[in-house]
């Protein structure tokens, strides 16, 4: 009996109670992720089933969005809707809820040429220390990442490393803005925790997060990545504030800024 409290917060018969606390958790600490109870609706995309029809679907509607922007973005787009839902619910379930649910059968809505809004089955939450949920999370995490990778290169074609470098600088984003979906989280906390999420995931060293002590003293957290979303191809001229294709110094710079704004009282 000790072990099944210790390992489920919710037993499976209240599972339905345990999604709607996660479910309304999720959107409380983030303002914008839509997720409801249930299983998949028509067009929607699940890993494991045939979804070559959905992705032909968002790829074109992609080029058609974008029609300067060539197939290595369009390839890139795919990887970053369909892993991006996943990540925020594996990570905010553990750190902001509590417990872990099944996650990697999520079924994930296209509107337009974006994936947003999602839908979870029912069930017991797997409820344990921190680090034993995000080895178990990681682990599923990846398994859900290499199985859309194979997907999507059943359509088109996406590298390898290119993907996992954006699948790491997607978790480095979430640990970076972990304080603030988690008031209370130290800086020393969102390094370690990074570190976990990614043994956890196979990407140690495809990306890290780095602190910089600031002249008043103070502490901020910069994102040092290796992966480029490609954005640029679509929006020319345009990086992202930690894009590593910029000169290191302005990528420290508009990091910097970003970091300090947040600092800023509201």
């Amino acid at each position: 009996m000790a072990a099944t409290a210790r390992n489920f917060l919710f037993a499976a018969d209240n599972g339905d109670v345990a999604l709607t606390r996660l479910l309304a958790t999720l959107n409380r600490v983030t303002g914008f992720l839509q997720g409801a109870p249930g299983g998949a609706l028509p067009g929607w995309h699940v890993v494991g089933q045939d979804n070559r029809a959905i992705l032909e679907t968002l790829y074109a509607r992609l080029e058609e969005t974008y029609p300067h922007a060539g197939q290595p973005f369009y390839a890139t787009r795919l990887w970053t809707n369909l892993m991006w839902q996943p990540a925020y619910v594996a990570v905010l379930a553990i750190h902001a809820h509590g417990a872990l649910p099944q996650f990697s059968g999520m079924a994930q809505c296209v509107k337009g040429i974006d994936i947003n809004g999602f839908r979870l089955a029912p069930g017991a939450q797997a409820k344990d220390e921190t680090d034993i949920l995000i080895a178990r999370a990681g682990r599923e995490l990846r398994e859900m990442a290499d199985s859309v990778l194979v997907e999507i290169n059943g359509l088109t074609r996406l590298k390898r490393l290119p993907a996992l470098r954006l699948l790491t600088d997607r978790m480095l984003g979430l640990m970076l803005r972990l304080n603030h979906f988690v008031p209370g989280t130290s800086l020393a906390d969102q390094r370690r925790f990074c570190s976990q999420w990614l043994a956890a995931m196979e990407l140690t060293g495809q990306g890290d997060l780095e602190t910089l002590d600031l002249a008043d003293g103070r502490q901020v957290l910069l994102v040092a990545r290796k992966g480029c979303c490609l954005d640029y191809l679509a929006f020319p001229d345009t990086y992202c504030a930690s894009c590593p294709k910029q000169d290191d110094a302005l990528r420290i710079e508009r990091q910097v800024r970003d970091a300090l704004a947040e600092l800023q009282p509201s």
